[in-house]
């Protein structure tokens, strides 16, 4: 398969200011590394005409795919269509589906101003990504040489239309088929996964083998092109048993998001559910469950004991346990888990007390972290030192993975806390 230079083309004066983050990259760059194509080039660009035309210019020049991000909808900053168009002599017309589709808009009772039709305006001869998400449509088109796409600016718009047109107008660039599947890890870094698999990954073509951190965990991306996807599959398979067999407990899941999107099917499995009293998490944990279709079915409920007057009023702890021990301390995350399983009658409790900073408690170290699990008859409770430098979110993050990868071991059979 030829190899295919791509450069991503966000426009959007609201981007380099910073009041957006630009994720329509980082995703789409994702989603083209399964598929097989390089992303060579990020660019940003602001709503001006004269410094888009001369960032396609240049990316004329060194890609073969464009793929651009933003300026696609009705207003007067609006302008990647029609600088696209010009810069590849296309002329825009009138799309009579589209266009037949923003009147449906209108009858169903939404938001409406004339120049909301300007959006069927589209390149002549492109193939059309009908927009389900929003109103404005995407499309594709090749000329010059070149292959260009264009997609709305709005996450909630542009991931699902390049997940649903984009990737399949792509994979048909070849007769191969490129199949990717990624295999997340946590427990173990990805400088760490890299010294145990860089001989055999710098020896590997197809398949191939490529580590990738991600803010908590990371995850090994294993890609295979063949005839069909069946024999990339079949050329896969040994790659990804030496792996899992390599990384052994490290190893949560595959294909999936996060470890909470993997511990999920586990209690449903076992018919099992769990609650969680949170402090420091200030109530990750409960969000990140609640975010995934079918969490009622294994999430019985919550609390954010964030004071120790709370901690003793809400779940019962001793005020005297608390004040001797310290909010954050081994038996206080023990008291947390039992507690809250008692109190919403759960399967299993989870509790979660710690310091995400910036300021001490005069004991011990911002990082520091209880995290617990309380199944019938049974306690364990994981002491974490997770960086004075670290940022509050990511402390917060890294005690939600904790205490999901324990709920993952000990639905699996697996030591729940494997140093003791």
């Amino acid at each position: 398969m030829k190899q295919y230079d791509t450069e991503i083309l966000s426009v959007g004066t609201e981007l380099l200011l910073g009041h957006i983050t630009n994720t329509d990259a980082r995703d789409i760059s994702e989603m083209l590394s399964k598929i097989g194509v390089n992303v060579r080039w990020h660019t940003v660009v602001g709503d001006n005409p004269e410094r888009l035309a001369e960032c396609v210019a240049i990316a004329k020049r060194r890609a073969d795919v464009i793929i651009t991000t933003g300026g696609l909808g009705p207003t007067c900053d609006d302008l990647t269509k029609q600088v696209l168009a010009e810069s590849f002599g296309l002329k825009l017309t009138e799309n009579a589906a589209e266009r037949e589709g923003l009147y449906e808009y209108i009858r169903l009772g939404k938001r409406y101003t004339p120049n909301n039709l300007s959006q069927a305006l589209l390149p002549e001869g492109c193939t059309v990504f009908h927009n389900r998400w929003g109103t404005a449509p995407g499309c594709a088109f090749e000329a010059e040489g070149k292959l260009v796409l264009m997609l709305p600016g709005p996450p909630n718009e542009c991931v699902p239309m390049f997940r649903e047109y984009a990737v399949p107008y792509l994979k048909k660039l070849s007769e191969e088929q490129i199949v990717s599947h990624a295999i997340r890890i946590f427990g173990i870094g990805e400088s760490a996964v890299d010294d145990l698999f860089a001989q055999e990954m710098n020896a590997m073509a197809n398949p191939s083998m490529a580590p990738y951190a991600k803010e908590c965990d990371c995850l090994l991306q294993v890609t295979a092109k063949a005839g069909s996807e069946a024999e990339a599959e079949e050329m896969m398979a040994p790659v990804i048993r030496h792996v899992k067999e390599r990384l052994g407990d490290y190893v949560y899941g595959m294909d999936v998001e996060s470890i909470e999107e993997a511990v999920l099917p586990l209690l449903k499995e076992r018919g099992l559910t769990f609650a969680a009293a949170e402090s420091c998490t200030g109530g990750e944990i409960a969000k990140r469950i609640t975010d995934i279709p079918g969490a009622s079915a294994v999430f019985a409920g919550g609390c954010v004991t964030y004071t120790n007057e709370v901690k003793a009023r809400l779940l019962g702890i001793d005020r005297e346990l608390i004040e001797t021990n310290g909010a954050v301390s081994e038996p206080v995350a023990r008291l947390m888990a039992e507690r809250v399983r008692a109190l919403t009658g759960a399967d299993l409790g989870v509790g979660v007390t710690g310091l995400a900073g910036p300021d001490g408690d005069g004991t011990h170290e911002v990082g520091t972290v209880f995290v617990s699990l309380a199944a019938e008859g049974r306690t364990w409770v994981r002491e974490l030192h997770l960086g004075t430098f670290r940022t509050r979110s990511f402390i917060r993050r890294m005690a939600g993975n904790h205490a999901y990868d324990m709920l993952r071991r000990y639905l699996t059979g697996l030591p729940v806390c494997p140093q003791g």
